[in-house]
């Protein structure tokens, strides 16, 4: 990949999360960046926080469209109209029905290329901006064929001055990816999280970390979600229906059992919807373990070391710098709080041949080491 960043001008029309973060992704590379947004005070922030300048009379290189996927493909073509020398790209997480509709309504096929880069936070807007959002995440392409070459470079340019890294994908390929990993993931988090709604709160004040991380996500903004699972609407009811139907095993499986428990059903019969049931969660397991690990490499099993530590400040930092000082790499760290004490459980992941000396070593410097 090419590190001479990308030329400027380059508009960004959009300055949500990820319109914000490209601009000041390429201003932190001393690239010129304008803004554009019909929201006014979206924009003002924007600027506010370095992202850019307003769009004035200048003419863009390039035209980074950054807005919902029920605006996306009129604003693909309208920037196409406006400017027709420009590439033209945009970040919309569905990709074969936005760029198939952007070309209908005028945009040049000769000068789009869509786009979608793999970053994003829970909270939205141009406040929760980071300009190193993008920093080592995987962006996606989506060539059709009637790109230019020049026009597919520039792009690729764009992508790396970012600091994100470039993985081309079919539209449709794209679609049904991201329907599996993120938009269904989006609308399971979603509805087990609306489970809680009706719950007495005695019942929902014993939750731990599991309940957390599998409704982490179910905060994500409502509008923008409708819009995108709509545009993908066919792949992400296919993966739905593969998980109803996981669900509905168990759950029936369940069922039978409730049923002959108080009843004077064979153990057979039990023997069976247990063997259904654990079929699930045997995929359930299989299918996590297909998960890439860091940095996208195959998945690594590694050692789990629990250390209880205070919740006050500068304890975290003496953990790390303890691993550090002996020389072990955390390739994860996962922080559960303690209900009703001010402290919390981490547990640092760690290769399997280096757990013991970890432990030790925290043990001697004075560590609360649960392993």
């Amino acid at each position: 990949m090419s590190t001479e960043a990308i030329e400027g001008p380059v508009l960004v029309v959009g300055t949500g999360l990820i319109g914000t973060s490209i601009a000041l992704a390429l201003t932190r590379a001393g690239v010129d960046v304008v803004l554009e947004d019909a929201n006014a005070s979206a924009l003002q922030e924007a600027v506010y926080r370095g992202a850019g300048s307003v769009l004035a009379d200048q003419i863009p290189a390039l035209v980074v469209v950054a807005v919902p996927p029920s605006v996306a493909a009129q604003e693909l073509a309208n920037a196409s109209q406006r400017f027709v020398e420009a590439t033209i790209t945009d970040t919309t997480s569905v990709k074969g029905r936005v760029l198939d509709d952007a070309i209908t309504r005028g945009a040049d096929p000769h000068r789009l290329v869509g786009g979608h880069p793999m970053a994003g936070r829970e909270s939205s807007g141009p406040g929760a901006a980071r300009a190193d959002l993008l920093d080592d995440r995987l962006w996606i392409i989506t060539p059709t064929g009637h790109e230019g070459e020049e026009h597919l470079a520039r792009v690729r340019r764009l992508i790396a001055t970012c600091g994100a890294s470039v993985e081309e994908m079919d539209a449709a390929e794209h679609d049904a990816a991201v329907a599996l990993v993120s938009h269904a993931p989006q609308v399971v988090a979603s509805s087990l999280a609306s489970v809680l709604v009706d719950e007495p709160a005695a019942r929902i004040q014993i939750a731990g970390q599991g309940l957390a991380d599998t409704t982490r996500i179910a905060g994500s903004d409502t509008d923008l979600w409708v819009q995108i699972l709509r545009a993908n609407a066919g792949p992400v009811a296919g993966v739905l229906e593969s998980v109803i139907e996981a669900i509905q095993q168990a759950a029936s499986a369940l069922e039978a059992s409730s049923s002959g428990a108080s009843s004077s059903e064979s153990n057979a019969g039990d023997d069976g919807e247990d063997e259904s049931l654990a079929d699930v969660l045997r995929r359930g397991k299989e299918g996590r373990s297909r998960l890439p690990g860091k940095h996208g490499t195959a998945a690594t099993r590694y050692a789990v070391v629990p250390v209880m530590v205070e919740d006050k400040p500068g304890e975290l930092a003496r953990l790390f710098v303890a691993a550090g000082d002996l020389d072990i790499n955390l390739e994860d760290v996962r922080i559960e709080h303690v209900l009703g004490r001010p402290s919390g459980l981490v547990d640092l992941f760690v290769r399997p041949e280096v757990r013991d000396g970890l432990v030790e070593g925290l043990e001697n410097a004075g560590f609360d080491v649960r392993a």
